[in-house]
């Protein structure tokens, strides 16, 4: 099929009497559906980059992968969450191939944590006897499942606990990764992934892997997502924070904890004769470990201090100058490792790496503790026992375009939140996509008929002590008029815990809330259990579909503005009025109004969903600014009256 015949098929492929309407299942022609379709195979064709937002119950799914599937060219197809992969790989796809009569050649990748390592699960079935007995028990079944899995994927194993230590041991990083010096190199099942991917029409990733990709696309087996042409980014909101993540530098006390288990092992592996040589480089890996005590313990002391109150501080001049005094024993002791194993005549493949290793963590390192490049934040996070040294990009937007869209031909970025007040100026700034064609696409779903909106009156200030109780109040009021069957999403864990407690006397239904279980039997409990109530924060915002009578209501305590305290929001706020810009207009309203749409979004997924949407802030309705949110809300008829509620329910 030439190029210029793509949008023609496309359109048919969607007309009344198309493929669609006779071999798909529960198909049902959509204006917006077909329109998106046409633009998606339009820059195809033509390339470029499409930012389109597609509203709830538009179907952008099928809108993009039809083009994708007929393009007749590999196609990249990157999701910010699990289960639009899967969803994707396992059910649409499946379901369009039926329906078209083609065969297509889809492969799936995760990241290289998702699978087994042969070679270091080959090592450690060596050093069995040490470990726990619990610990040999897992490793026999996973023996087991290893020598019959076709693809080394972890899922498959099923009961395995998604927090396993052991598999840490089991699975390797890029840093870890030998590359085609490893002895398992022809059976690797990261190798496998790859090749199943450079023989297939569409490749499904999520952003995490699309981000690490881009960022390490070098050596042996830097990369491992092949050449695509044509790209769909979906839940394109994402990509920011996550290209953040994957362009930055860092150093953690868990990296530092790696490298020394690792050499130890490698070490160990070495021949008799190089005795003396393996003696120096213990003492070394001792040295390292003190070192890096003294440094991240340092750290942890800054932290504590810092001005954020959060769990992270920005690494000002004076932080810098009292790491850097810490971080040069640990920058010495690492260049001394990584020198030994240069003197290693004939070091194996897996000792070499060690000395890679070392090196690129002096060298991050040095960048860490000088804080001096000023297109980057410096920063210490802690996290439980974990400590990490970070520096992040504080303007992703050159790296998307640079290392995301540039790269391809043609690139849609989609999502069904990316305009504020109407507008893609935030987006198009954020994404690196200043030129880009944009498409908006509204809502299918009548929610002037499908929602009600409530704000409720006198609600005191939400940085007051006093909110808390009256949210509660509030809560209370309206889950006695929904039966229940609510989500109730915070912007702090601290407010989630406290009105929890609050509403544990009052409430007669059932509720569960964020860190009794994982995220995934939370979810499984509240569809299985009728009338619950969940609350949560921010990882249930997005990326989370209860269908149906089972989530009825939606409340959100506070506006989701981003901490001004946090060290990365703080330093793009500087940025943005640095060049004269208004910051709280241009980044914190805007970015807050997206998360809002995030958060209300998980209410109507189907055409027969109905229910409440509830903001208890006040300065929706107090502030000039919440004319900016308001105006950005789904078009659902607005209250302050509980009674409205009641009657809503009572409609047929």
């Amino acid at each position: 099929m030439s190029p210029e015949s793509l949008p023609i098929r496309v359109r048919r492929t969607f007309d009344e009497d198309g493929d669609l309407a006779a071999g798909f299942e529960g198909f049902e022609p959509r204006p917006g559906q077909r329109r998106l379709a046409g633009e998606v195979a339009r820059v195809f064709t033509s390339g470029g980059t499409l930012v389109a937002e597609a509203g709830t119950g538009t179907g952008k799914t099928l809108a993009y992968l039809v083009p994708a599937v007929l393009a007749n060219r590999r196609v990249l197809i990157s999701t910010g969450t699990r289960t639009l992969q899967d969803q994707i790989f396992y059910k649409d796809l499946p379901a369009l191939g039926r329906a078209l009569g083609l065969e297509i050649k889809a492969a799936y990748m995760k990241g290289r944590s998702n699978y087994l390592c042969l070679h270091r699960f080959a090592r450690l079935r060596e050093a069995e006897a040490g470990l726990s007995s619990e610990e040999q028990r897992w490793l026999r079944q996973i023996s087991e499942w290893a020598a019959e899995t076709p693809t080394g994927d972890r899922s498959e194993i099923e009961d395995l606990p998604d927090e396993f230590p052991l598999w840490m041991d089991l699975s390797s990083t890029s840093e870890q990764c030998l590359g085609r010096d490893c002895p398992e190199y022809n059976d690797c099942f990261i190798k496998r992934m790859r090749d199943r991917a450079a023989d297939a029409n569409v490749v499904i990733v999520n952003h995490h892997l699309l981000c690490a990709d881009a960022s390490v696309r070098q050596g042996d087996f830097g990369e491992v997502i092949p050449e695509c042409e044509l790209a769909v980014i979906d839940e394109a909101h994402q990509l920011e924070d996550v290209v953040t993540q994957y362009f930055g530098v860092s150093l953690s006390t868990y990296r530092i904890e790696e490298l020394r288990h690792d050499a130890e092992r490698a070490i160990g592996s070495l021949a008799i004769e190089h005795g003396q040589a393996a003696g120096a480089m213990e003492a070394i890996l001792s040295e390292i470990e003190y070192a890096a005590r003294g440094l991240f313990d340092q750290a942890r002391i800054e932290q504590r201090r810092g001005e954020g109150g959060g769990d992270r501080t920005t690494v000002t001049g004076e932080i810098a100058i009292r790491l850097q005094t810490e971080a040069a024993g640990l920058s010495d002791a690492l260049d001394r490792l990584a020198l030994r194993v240069r003197s290693v005549p004939g070091a194996p493949a897996e000792l070499v790496a060690i000395g890679v290793r070392a090196d690129g963590m002096r060298d991050d390192l040095r960048v860490l503790v000088a804080a001096d490049d000023a297109n980057y934040v410096h920063f210490i996070e802690v996290r439980g026992r974990g400590v990490f040294l970070r520096a992040a990009p504080i303007d992703a937007s050159a790296i998307i375009r640079d290392a995301v869209l540039s790269p391809r031909e043609a690139t849609v970025l989609t999502s069904a939140t990316l305009t504020v007040e109407g507008s893609f100026d935030y987006a198009l700034s954020r994404l690196g996509a200043a030129e880009a064609a944009t498409l908006r696409m509204p809502s299918e779903f009548d929610y002037r008929t499908q929602a009600i909106l409530f704000l409720p009156k006198q609600m005191p200030d939400p940085r007051s002590p006093e909110f808390n109780r009256a949210a509660a109040g509030v809560i209370v009021e309206l889950l006695e008029r929904t039966n229940g069957r609510a989500f109730v999403l915070f912007t702090s864990y601290s407010a989630m815990r406290d009105v929890h407690a609050r509403l544990a006397p009052h409430l007669r239904w059932p509720m569960l809330m964020q860190g009794q279980a994982p995220r995934t039997a939370l979810l499984r409990d509240f569809r299985a259990t009728p009338n619950a109530v969940l609350l949560a924060t921010s990882s249930f915002w997005q990326g989370v579909d209860v269908a149906g009578d089972a989530l009825s209501c939606v409340i959100i305590d506070r506006l989701p503005f981003a901490s001004p305290g946090d060290p990365l929001v703080a330093a793009r706020i500087a940025a943005i009025t640095a060049r004269g810009g208004h910051a709280f207009h241009e980044y914190q309203v805007p970015l807050a109004t997206l998360t809002l749409l995030q958060g209300l979004g998980r209410l109507i997924r189907t055409r027969s969903d109905r229910g409440v949407l509830a903001v208890l802030d006040p300065r929706l309705t107090r502030m000039s600014y919440g004319r900016r949110f308001l105006s950005s809300l789904p078009p659902a008829p607005m209250t302050d009256d509980l009674d409205d509620i009641e009657a809503f329910f009572r409609e047929p």
